[in-house]
């Protein structure tokens, strides 16, 4: 489990390092950091996979859009290169990455320094490294099929192989993750297989229903569908059930496919959900994280925030210990921790305050009448 993030020189970073934890919360204001923080961790991803040719793309692997090499420099390096460092627990190895840019215009890093061997939990195969984009897929009628391994196969980087993955557990044809482990099963359902469970999570994030994805012989397309719960439900379009489910279902299978030293990374997990969901889905995520997986979410919801919160405090999902949340202002980025009880140690200004602020107006509005 990767416990430190050093990112120096890159983009609006010049020095800084992130304690992480099981789970690790990023937010704050648009603009400040937080998707570089995930950026840094997927190109370290890349250097840490075979093959080694001493170079990572910019733009493409992992949905990335980071244009030429030259926007990526931090205005105050004296270099053209900039690293990741990153810190496992059990171990006091620092494991540093140094990338170098070949000329301006180049759309690819040339790796200068790298470990002998990749940090352990960078060098997971398949679905033990699972990154879900901000930009989901939408409802959509047909999804692409993966020609990978199906023991390997994860539900995507857009969720674009979430049909396929729950249609091969389905129909038994992976060796690997076929039921869900018991610290993460629902207890609504006993049965432990992937469908099953996540029919009964997404039951409960999103709204009751019903799931059935296929992949048919012969066409190199997948096929997702949902039903509405009770005996008189009919079978429902992706495109009928609106974006909350699409958006959602994609992190419900990814959670409950994880293992322990499993990394999940999720953006905006509260898109299309309403409050209840999204508080459900960030509770759901700190269970994820307690069952020995490590979740990092970049998010703007006080409601995905107190849903993980509650994990703690009320249901001993995860320790206190165990969480952190780093919110990205406009001079600073201010670590904060948790207490046993779901508290914040601190509370810096323009932390989901607005509806206090709001409440306030509204209150000297109504006075002013």
């Amino acid at each position: 489990m990767i416990t430190a993030l050093g990112i120096r020189n890159f983009k609006c970073f010049a020095d800084v390092e992130f304690k992480l934890r099981p789970l690790t919360v990023l937010t704050g204001l648009n603009g400040s950091g937080k998707s570089t923080v995930v950026q840094a961790l997927l190109l370290a991803r890349q250097a840490a996979q075979p093959p080694s040719d001493k170079m990572i793309q910019l733009n493409g692997p992992y949905e990335l859009a980071l244009g030429e090499a030259h926007e990526l420099l931090n205005p105050a390096a004296l270099q053209p290169e900039f690293g990741v460092c990153l810190r496992t627990d059990g171990t006091d190895t620092d494991w540093r990455y140094v990338f170098g840019i070949p000329n301006e215009r180049a759309l690819h890093l040339s790796i200068e320094t790298s470990p002998t061997s990749p940090p352990p939990s960078l060098d997971q195969q398949g679905s033990g490294f699972t990154y879900l984009c901000a930009e989901r897929l939408g409802p959509r009628d047909l999804l692409s099929v993966s020609a990978e391994l199906p023991d390997e196969l994860g539900v995507g980087v857009r969720g674009e192989h979430t049909a396929q993955v729950l249609a091969l557990h389905q129909e038994r044809l992976t060796t690997r993750r076929l039921t869900v482990r018991e610290a993460l099963r629902h207890p609504a359902s006993e049965v432990p297989l992937l469908r099953t469970q996540t029919e009964a999570w997404a039951s409960h994030i999103i709204r009751p229903i019903q799931i059935t994805a296929q992949w048919a012989p012969g066409i190199a397309a997948s096929t997702i569908r949902f039903k509405e719960a009770g005996p008189y439900g009919e079978v429902i379009r992706p495109a009928n059930t609106g974006f909350g489910v699409s958006y959602a279902l994609p992190i419900i299978v990814a959670g409950l496919m994880t293992e322990p030293g499993d990394i999940l990374i999720v953006e905006n997990p509260e898109a299309h959900l309403h409050p209840a969901g999204q508080s459900r889905l960030g509770r759901f995520l700190a269970q994820v994280a307690g069952s020995g997986a490590q979740v990092i979410v970049e998010t703007h919801s006080d409601h995905v925030l107190n849903g993980a919160r509650l994990g703690v405090a009320e249901e001993g999902l995860l320790s206190s210990q165990e969480a952190i949340v780093h919110f990205f202002g406009r001079e600073e980025v201010v670590p904060i921790e948790l207490t046993a009880h779901g508290e914040l140690t601190t509370w810096p200004s323009g932390f989901f305050d607005q509806i206090e602020d709001d409440l306030g107006r509204l209150a000297r509005a109504r006075r002013r009448r």
